[in-house]
């Protein structure tokens, strides 16, 4: 398996190619969405209702794709 990222934190920073061009991807997609979101939004309230669900579920993606090209030993619940 080739590692894409490398932990960095809380975050995770790329190190390859594909780790960046995935990263360029999820900006290019949140950027669209705050634009279109922006045109259809009469307030903050309804502009922060239609960015919320994409954004953050686009993010929960790259972050999953992040951990499980890392490299990084994944969390274990305890023996007990």
């Amino acid at each position: 398996m080739r590692i894409w990222y490398r932990p960095w934190g809380w975050i995770y920073r790329p190190v390859s190619v594909p780790g960046a061009l995935l990263i360029l991807a999820t900006l290019v997609f949140c950027a669209t969405i705050v634009r279109a979101a922006d045109l259809q939004a009469h307030s903050v309230s309804d502009f922060l209702y239609a960015v919320f669900p994409y954004i953050v579920s686009c993010l929960l993606a790259l972050d999953w794709i992040a951990s499980r090209t890392s490299g990084a030993p994944s969390p274990r619940a305890p023996d007990r």
